[in-house]
């Protein structure tokens, strides 16, 4: 099976890290957030990843190599200037040669099984990982009279999903995307239109994007303790 990971971003809300190390290659846990993805892709049969790369790429090249070393083969997609995740994905469309291929946003990390998105595919024509709303916030309970009962530290809200950043899509849906643009705004809504989009939904895994400074000090201090 075949993944495209999303690494070429700027990072900028994770600055000054980010000044010399690309986002993707920051350590979580004693280890780069690329090659945490890279051996979970690994556990679930991916042997060919392509790395859609452009800020300080040649620090994910000299870091990585060929893949030989985390029992994959990597190949890198270059953007030359930011395209999108849309335009990322049609860029790497050269190294895609299997009908289906998996895409993960570069500042992912989790342990879902994502063999169960290729099996919920059906006859749709992509899938998408959604996992629960976490309240960035505490929520604070109370009663009829005002008595507060119980602080909840940021819990998750039942009935709300929010998209994972993990997908699996049809190759023919290449030729649909934009040279330059978001999928999450330029081919998802059409195919949700359509219904030809699946939602796979997650509940009982790991999840994290790594966004801010704050997400990256979470994150580390998960790994530290629990390796997964």
């Amino acid at each position: 099976m075949q993944a495209v990971i999303l690494a070429g971003g700027f990072g900028k809300r994770l600055a000054p890290l980010t000044s010399e190390t690309p986002k993707p290659l920051l350590p979580v846990g004693g280890k780069p957030i690329l090659v945490r993805q890279i051996e979970w892709l690994r556990s679930y049969g991916v042997t060919d990843v392509i790395l859609a790369v452009g800020y300080l790429r040649h620090k994910v090249f000299e870091a990585l190599g060929d893949g030989r070393k985390f029992g994959v083969r990597i190949f890198y997609s270059v953007e030359e200037e930011p395209l999108g995740t849309g335009g990322a994905v049609k860029n790497a469309s050269l190294f895609l040669t299997d009908d289906l291929f998996i895409v993960v946003n570069g500042d992912v990390l989790t342990n879902l099984p994502v063999d169960k998105m290729v099996e919920a595919l059906g006859d749709a024509e992509g899938a998408i990982a959604l996992v629960p709303l976490r309240s960035p916030y505490g929520i604070v309970e109370f009663d009829e009279n005002g008595r507060i009962t119980r602080f909840r530290e940021k819990p998750v809200l039942e009935g709300f999903y929010i998209n994972a950043g993990v997908y699996v899509l049809r190759r023919r849906l290449l030729q649909e995307l934009p040279d330059r643009g978001n999928i999450e705004e330029t081919l998802f809504p059409k195919l949700a239109q359509q219904r030809k989009l699946k939602a796979v939904v997650f509940k009982d895994v790991f999840w994290r994007s790594v966004d801010s400074l704050k997400d990256l000090e979470e994150v580390d201090r998960h790994f530290a303790n629990n390796e997964h």
